[in-house]
């Protein structure tokens, strides 16, 4: 017991999640969930699929979510170093339309809990980052919405970013502090901002 540490976050919903790791000369050893740490935290989630990503500096995935079988999402970075981000999206919530984000890399070993009822995104900053997450229901192809990652009425401050808001997702004119240019899918370039999207 006591194996990991859970951390509410400003928004409902939202848990920061860190691992007590053991290090030697030898490296380190940690356990990266803990049910019963979670359930102690009042998390009683249940876990029904893995998923792993590796992209290169400057992509930015999302911001992403299933309609009608929302997904709750355990996430972290193996390798290298992301900014992650969630963005609420429940009707009635005291805090519907606001983000919340954190840092996720391989030397913080932090984890984030994302809850149904969220977008979720990250930005990579590092050469490259292995991404995984365990998710609370299957990915049900043609379920999937999205969300404008760039919608001035949300704000999200993404870090080491650069750029001009013109009207639309498109990562052209934006690029990360070092020049590397923003990397996203045509999907991505082509949701609505938050007015115009779905909710739960």
């Amino acid at each position: 017991m006591g194996q990991i540490k859970v951390t509410k976050c400003p928004i409902e919903g939202l848990y920061i999640i860190e691992p007590m790791v053991h290090g030697d000369a030898r490296g380190y050893f940690m356990e990266t969930y803990n049910q019963q740490d979670m359930e102690e935290a009042g998390l009683t989630m249940r876990f029904v699929q893995d998923n792993q990503s590796c992209s290169a500096k400057g992509v930015l995935r999302g911001l992403h979510f299933q309609k009608k079988y929302p997904q709750g999402k355990l996430v972290r970075a193996v390798k290298g170093r992301v900014f992650d981000v969630a963005v609420d999206l429940r009707s009635g919530s005291a805090t519907y339309g606001q983000w919340y984000g954190v840092e996720l890399s391989e030397e913080n070993k932090k984890q984030f809990y994302i809850s149904e009822g969220f977008a979720h995104g990250f930005l990579v900053l590092s050469d490259i980052a292995e991404f995984c997450y365990k998710c609370t229901d299957f990915y049900h192809p043609g379920d999937e919405g999205g969300l404008a990652w760039n919608d001035p009425a949300i704000g999200i401050q993404w870090p080491e970013l650069t750029g001009e808001y013109k009207g639309t997702p498109s990562a052209k004119g934006y690029a990360l502090a070092d020049g590397t240019p923003l990397n996203i899918s045509d999907k991505d370039q082509k949701w609505a901002v938050l007015k115009d999207t779905f909710h739960f």
